[in-house]
This record gives C-alpha cells, structure tokens and sequence, in this order.
C-alpha cells in the first residue's frame, strides 16, 4: 500500500540550479508517504512502490515542495537526501498514518545544511528574546495575528460558512474580541498561554455544536476521528513551521511563548498562528463527512494552499524579527 498527498506539478526537467527558483513560502506540497522506498534517479527524486506484478516509480516534484513526512515501511538513499538537501526540501519521520513524529516532543526535523541562509532574522530576533518583557511583547503580537488571521479566513471561506463556521457569530465574536483585550492586559507569558488555551475550548466547542458531533473532549491519545484529525493536520502544520524557520535561520529554540525548556518550541508558537484557523474547523467537518486520513489531508492541504497559510507564516515572524531591535 503506498499513499501520497497533493501533488501540484510534476517537472519535466530541472538543473540545480533551477532548484530553489521557487520561494519556500509559495511552494504548493507537503508529502506524506509510506510502504515505499524513495531514491534518487537520474537527477530525480522519485519513491518506488512494489505491486504485485509490477514495481512503479513516481516523481517528486521538489522545487516546489517544502516537506516529506516518511511513514510506515519507508527508507530513503543518501543520494535522495543529498538532492532533497539541495532543495531546502526538510524530512520528518512519524509513525503510521502521519502520527506521531518520532521526537514529536521537541519538532526536530531532518533540516537541510546550508551556510548562505539569511543572518538579518535571527539577528534580529536574538536582540529582543533575552529580554522577558519583550518576549512578552511578541507572544501577544504572535496572538493577535493569530485571531486577526482566524476573523480574515473565516469571514471569506464559502466552505466553511455553508458548514456553518461564522465568525460573525454573536457568541464567537464576543469571544474572540474579549480575548484580544485579555491579551493586551496579560501581565506574563503564563496568563497568555491560559487565555490561548480558553479561546481554543470555546472554538472546540463552537466546532463540535455546528457539526453536531456532541461533547467533545480534546485528547491527544483518543482515537476518535476529530481527535485523530486534529493530531494529524497540527504535524502539518508543524512541518511549514519548521520550513519557516529553517529558511529564515531562527533556531526552533528561541521560544517566545511555549517555554524555554523545549527545544523546539519556537515551531509550536509559529504552528499555532494558523492551527485554530484551519485545522481545527476541517479536522471536525471531516470528521462529520467520515472522511479518510489521506482525504483529509488532500482538504487541510488544499485549505492551507488557498488561504496562504505558508505566505502568513513567513510575514509574521519575518516582521517581528525585522522590527525586533525596536522592541
């Protein structure tokens, strides 16, 4: 058995040079595969499955592919990672089903060796985070744009508003514009994350009345659908997360909110800029439409192509790193 996920173009030809023509925060896939070998040939990279009668190989268009995630019964060739490296393309394994990154505790990725990545955002962002206070600072931008995105999305998504998401919804307007002013009073980082963690039940709750799926209890080992979909898009969303950074050159250390004691915070902070927005609706209409694992990725996939969920991870941290000797 072999499955892929959403598969935009298929290159012809391509030299090394041609590899990084494409911006991280335009490229269209994010690969999830299993049961199967990925290798290099011929200057591609390509995976091979085993049929019964037949063995089949197929491209992986990388100058336009920010992650593959490898799952069960996969290997991959040096020579394969030697090509993906070239591409700034990162790799993470995880178990079956795309669940759990093996280190998922700390979202450390398979990242691509490079001396010539940009100095000016770590700089940048390194010149405010020894300071609490403007930690503080940025955590509360980091949430508001959070919320601005969800109102942004929300409000223009046919999809969702025909599945009955709306922002405009006297109860979910309340609650996300009083937690804008909790976030602006928040005296420190801990009351932030207890304010994030309250907007996110009242979203679960919100989510699992329009779709009528009862009670729900957020539960990470639980496999019921929305819980397991929920799981399953925020490791995507951890892998874009991972890219921005990487690309950027900010080490995933540099935590401006789920704490200094995780190496690989930073990702969780930046993921959750668009988790709430895009994965926690479609993981419960998903899971309403008993839908697949694999469709359900192609729809999160889809869903975080059309709202330029890359583009808005990239512009944030970019900003805040920017402005960051302002602070």
């Amino acid at each position: 058995m072999w499955l892929f996920i959403y598969m935009v173009t298929i290159m012809d030809d391509f030299s090394p040079s041609d590899l990084k023509a494409i911006l991280h925060s335009k490229r269209a896939n994010l690969f999830y595969l299993e049961y199967c070998r990925v290798m290099q040939k011929n200057g591609r990279v390509l995976y091979l499955t085993e049929e019964q009668d037949a063995k089949q190989y197929w491209n992986i268009p990388i100058a336009n592919t920010t992650v593959i995630i490898l799952g069960t019964g996969t290997s991959i060739t040096q020579a394969a990672v030697r090509l993906l490296a070239s591409a700034g393309v990162l790799i993470g394994f995880s178990g079956g089903g795309g669940t759990p990154l093996f280190s998922a505790t700390e979202i450390e990725w398979m990242t691509p060796q490079s001396e010539y990545r940009p100095t000016q955002y770590v700089q940048g962002w390194l010149s405010f985070w020894f300071e609490e206070d403007k930690r503080l600072q940025v955590a509360k931008q980091f949430q508001v744009a959070r919320l601005e995105y969800i109102k942004k999305i929300w409000s223009k998504d046919k999809d969702l508003q025909l599945e009955g998401f709306n922002v405009h919804d006297s109860n979910l307007e309340y609650a996300i514009d009083g937690t804008l002013t909790k976030i602006e009073q928040a005296p420190d980082v801990t009351s932030l994350l207890l304010i994030e963690a309250q907007l996110t039940r009242q979203l679960y709750k919100n989510a699992s009345k329009t779709t009528k799926l009862g009670d729900f209890v957020r539960d990470h080992e639980n496999t019921d659908a929305a819980n397991t979909f929920l799981n399953h898009g925020n490791y995507l969303a951890y892998g874009l997360a991972a890219s921005t950074l990487w690309v950027l050159g900010i080490p995933h250390g540099f935590a401006v909110m789920h704490g200094k004691t995780r190496r690989g915070a930073l990702v969780f902070d930046v993921a959750d800029l668009i988790k709430d927005t895009i994965v926690l609706p479609w993981a419960f209409i998903c899971a309403k439409e008993q839908m697949t694992e694999q469709e359900f990725r192609q729809q999160i996939l889809q869903k975080f192509t059309q709202h330029k969920a890359l583009d808005f991870m990239f512009n944030t941290v970019k900003e805040v790193a920017i402005k960051g000797s302002g602070l």
